[in-house]
């Protein structure tokens, strides 16, 4: 996997004060991307085990409220694997850091393992260590400046263990964020 930026004391990718990390790579390709460059799965440079020790300890003061990742697509299968990796060492060694994922699939195409676009092996890990997840592609005719942390009325802002919980009991309803 490869990353385009890294921002720390981000304000503007989920609550409070975080640590965005954009990763390169997408296959949805919206009209009027705001960040086209990382449709390339090669755009930026590598990550690596340095890569993520610098995430991990940007996380640990107690003014940053969690980590948003972003893209480009996270939930790209090509990108998984390291986001998985991410996410759980997250959940092991920063208490109370939160992790929110954007993402242009749905949460309903994540969570069908019949879905090979986007469900791999990881995918429920990744939805079991994140807190929130920013769903949809972005839609340049729903787009809405006014929105929070979204870029077009389509998306939603999921609260995933609940959303996750009633999943497990047959319930396929997806729980919003309240904000």
């Amino acid at each position: 996997m490869n990353f385009g930026q890294i921002f720390e004391c981000d304000i503007a990718n989920g609550e409070g004060c975080r640590t965005s990390l954009f990763v390169s790579g997408c296959t949805h390709h919206c009209r009027e991307c705001f960040n086209p460059e990382t449709w390339d799965f090669g755009f930026g440079q590598p990550y690596t085990s340095k890569t993520e020790d610098y995430i991990v300890e940007s996380l640990k003061p107690v003014y940053i409220k969690g980590l948003s990742i972003l893209g480009g697509e996270p939930m790209e299968p090509a990108n998984q694997k390291e986001v998985r990796s991410l996410t759980e060492r997250v959940k092991r060694e920063v208490e109370n850091a939160d992790i929110w994922i954007y993402s242009g699939y749905r949460i309903e195409e994540l969570m069908d393992p019949d879905n090979k676009r986007c469900h791999t092996e990881d995918t429920l890990t990744i939805l079991q260590n994140t807190d929130v997840l920013v769903d949809g592609e972005f839609q340049a005719e729903k787009k809405n400046i006014m929105l929070k942390f979204r870029g077009s009325s389509n998306q939603r802002i999921i609260d995933v263990p609940p959303t996750l919980e009633n999943y497990r009991n047959g319930i396929n309803t997806v729980v919003i964020k309240k904000l």
